[in-house]
C-alpha cells in the first residue's frame, strides 16, 4: 500500500483511494496476500486484511450467530434457587423486568441493544453477502445494508450484556444458589463468534467485491 503524501501520488482512480480510519491520511489501495495486513503509514491503524475466504466464513458465521441467538432468547437463561423456591429467567424476563411506568422505554432499550439491533445486524449482512458466496450478483440495496449492519455495531451491546450478567452472578452467589441454563452458555457463544465475525470483516474488500459485482 502506498502513501498519498505527495500531490503527484494521488493522481489515478478515486476508487483505489482508502482513509485511515483514525488519522484520515489517504493511501493507494492494493490488495494484499492472503495473511498479509496492510496498515497506515502514519498511525498503525489496520486497513485491509488479506484472508481466504473470508466472505464465506463471515456469511458462516453469521448464520450460526442468528441459531446461537434463538437459542439465547427462547431457552432458559438462568435457574435461581433460595429458600425453597426456585425459578426460570430468560432474556424476555430480563427486558420485561423494566416494563413497569416510566421504566418501560428501559426496557424497549434493553431488548434492542441485546436481541433486536443485533439480529437486524446479522440480518444486513447476510443480505448484503450472501450472493457473494455463490458468485452471484448482489441483491438489490445490498451496499445500502453493509453500511446499515456497520452503523449498528457500536449498538449491538451483547458482549456488554454477558459482562453485566457475570458481575451480577458474583454479586447474587452468596444469597441464592444460581445455575446458568442453556441460554446463557449460547449466548456466550454467541458472543465470542460475533467477535470473531467481526474480526473476518475487512471494509475495504467487502466494499471491493460488492462495487465490482453492481458494476460487472
Amino acid at each position: 500500500m502506498s502513501d498519498l503524501s505527495s500531490p503527484t501520488a494521488a493522481l489515478g482512480p478515486l476508487s483505489d483511494l482508502v482513509a485511515c480510519p483514525r488519522c484520515d491520511r489517504l493511501h493507494r489501495a492494493q490488495r494484499p496476500e492472503v495473511g498479509e495486513i496492510a496498515r497506515c503509514t502514519q498511525c498503525g491503524t489496520v486497513l485491509i486484511t488479506g484472508r481466504l475466504d473470508a466472505i464465506p466464513r463471515i456469511v458462516a458465521l453469521s448464520i450460526t450467530v442468528l441459531i446461537l441467538m434463538f437459542a439465547a432468547t427462547f431457552f432458559p437463561f438462568l435457574h435461581l434457587e433460595t429458600g425453597g423456591l426456585s425459578n426460570n429467567a430468560s432474556l424476555f424476563d430480563a427486558a420485561s423486568a423494566f416494563s413497569d411506568g416510566w421504566l418501560i422505554p428501559l426496557s424497549f432499550a434493553v431488548a434492542a441493544l441485546i436481541v433486536v439491533i443485533p439480529v437486524t445486524r446479522v440480518v444486513a449482512l447476510l443480505y448484503a453477502l450472501f450472493p457473494l458466496v455463490w458468485g452471484r450478483p448482489p441483491a438489490r440495496h445490498a451496499a445500502q445494508a453493509f453500511r446499515l449492519a456497520q452503523h449498528l455495531k457500536p449498538w449491538a451491546m451483547a458482549e456488554i450484556f454477558i459482562l453485566g450478567v457475570a458481575v451480577a452472578l458474583v454479586k447474587v452467589a452468596g444469597l441464592a444458589t444460581v445455575l446458568p441454563g442453556p441460554a446463557f452458555w449460547a449466548f456466550c457463544a454467541l458472543v465470542i463468534i460475533t467477535v470473531l465475525k467481526d474480526n473476518m470483516i475487512c471494509n475495504w474488500t467487502i466494499w471491493n467485491e460488492l462495487t465490482k459485482k453492481l458494476t460487472a
